[in-house]
């Protein structure tokens, strides 16, 4: 059954919208309340809450408490956190579920809520429609639960302080945080280990989260490293469950380089757990040809970090990601977590001595463009004809030398485009016939 709010990653909307306000919320948290009794047996569980640091946060989240508290679930604010933070925090406490208010790397005037269920695992596409079908027609009680507060941030960085085999006294780093929910975070980890730390997004009013900042927008940071003789540059995005990363000498890896630094270095020495590394169909495929030269395996999934954690724990793999910055490392952490992806590749520096500069080469990446387009209304796919003709012409050309991928995005109203082929021209070439053809079928905003 087809999901009716849920996307890739929870439920994500223009705050104040038919969709992001707080009688929803309300719902949905008494919704997923119901679905504690009915699926998994939980009369009055326990359950965390988590946000970032939107000024819409507090309402929704206390939203959110109130129709679990209706249902008879004992709620504990974590106040703001990274998301990770939180489903380690569900973890740890063995907590019923996860709750995170955010839009994630959406601007300020979206918000989001994801759900964790116990161990701190995503909740899976089935469970999502359990919880929907569990949504009551309207909000039921005007009464405001008090929410006690629980410190998530000592249970957070103290393993993260373990984490690296020697310290990082004379790197100068730059760390920008995206005026969100890792600007404690991040920072005390990294100057614990001894980095000299240029912040960047550390002073969060509510309004100016991902504002031309953090994993989407690395321009600042990689411009900072230069400026400053940096060894690295790390931006996270607003709920800090991305890393992105730029070398010395500014230039940006994406989550595609980032996996390749990590999968091979664990093959070299024997760790990589069943010599697999799982990645999303957005992938380049030159992640496949490193890992298969080093004795490796790759397995693809549908875009979400949570279809790769699902595939993970299918695989026994304890690495995966997307090349969008999430980075998944299951045994230590059981969702994507940007800060410890930037503390292993860190460690991967420390252990070779090599720079992030070289550290890349490993992958090759083959030659990709892609596009987004803003649309007014997902259409079906197949309900595109000029679209469709554009995407068999493409396949046709490029044959077994590359591929075509169209989606919608499971969190924004956007049509995305990836072409992949032998030759950037090719690539060009075959991704404007395609833009051209959305066009035609779709009105783009």
């Amino acid at each position: 059954m087809k999901r009716l709010y849920f996307g890739t990653d929870g439920v994500r909307g223009l705050y104040g919208g038919a969709v992001m306000n707080e009688d929803f919320a309300w719902r949905l948290g008494a919704a997923a309340g119901r679905w504690l009794k009915a699926a998994k047996d939980i009369p009055a569980g326990r359950v965390l809450i988590g946000r970032d640091t939107r000024a819409s946060g507090p309402a929704l989240a206390q939203a959110v408490a109130d129709g679990l508290a209706h249902e008879g679930h004992l709620v504990t604010s974590l106040e703001v956190l990274p998301t990770p933070a939180v489903a380690l925090a569900v973890r740890l406490n063995q907590a019923a579920l996860g709750v995170v208010i955010t839009a994630s790397h959406n601007p300020a005037t979206d918000n989001g809520i994801k759900f964790f269920g116990s161990g701190g695992i995503k909740l899976t596409d089935a469970e999502e429609v359990q919880i929907e079908q569990l949504l009551p027609a309207a909000r039921l009680s005007s009464v405001s639960a008090v929410i006690p507060r629980k410190d998530g941030v000592s249970d957070y960085v103290a393993p993260a302080e373990k984490l690296l085999s020697a310290g990082l006294t004379g790197w100068k780093i730059v760390l920008d945080t995206a005026n969100g929910a890792t600007v404690a975070t991040s920072a005390a980890v990294l100057r614990h280990h001894g980095a000299d730390l240029l912040q960047l997004g550390a002073e969060p009013d509510g309004q100016n989260i991902n504002a031309g900042l953090g994993s989407e927008h690395p321009e600042q940071m990689c411009a900072a490293v230069r400026q400053h003789g940096a060894r690295l540059g790390i931006a996270h995005d607003g709920d800090g469950d991305r890393c992105v990363l730029c070398d010395e000498k500014g230039d940006v890896l994406d989550g595609d380089e980032l996996l390749t630094i990590l999968a091979l270095h664990a093959l070299k020495q024997g760790k990589l757990a069943k010599q697999t590394l799982i990645v999303t169909v957005q992938s380049n495929l030159g992640v496949d040809a490193a890992v298969a030269a080093a004795g490796g395996r790759v397995c693809r999934t549908p875009v979400g970090d949570r279809y790769v954690i699902e595939r993970m724990l299918e695989e026994g793999a304890t690495l995966g990601g997307e090349s969008s910055g999430h980075v998944i490392c299951a045994d230590v952490a059981p969702t994507g977590d940007g800060l410890l992806a930037a503390l292993r590749v860190i460690e991967v520096m420390l252990e070779t001595g090599q720079p992030l500069s070289v550290l890349r080469r490993q992958l090759v990446k083959f030659p990709q463009h892609t596009a987004a387009l803003r649309v007014r209304e997902k259409k079906p796919l197949d309900s595109l004809p000029a679209l469709a003709a554009a995407i068999q012409t493409a396949e046709a050309r490029l044959g077994a030398k590359g591929r075509v991928l169209v989606r919608y995005s499971g969190t924004e109203s956007k049509l995305r485009l990836l072409v992949e082929g032998p030759t950037d021209d090719i690539v060009a070439d075959a991704l404007g016939q395609l833009v051209a053809a959305a066009r035609a079928d779709l009105e783009v905003l």
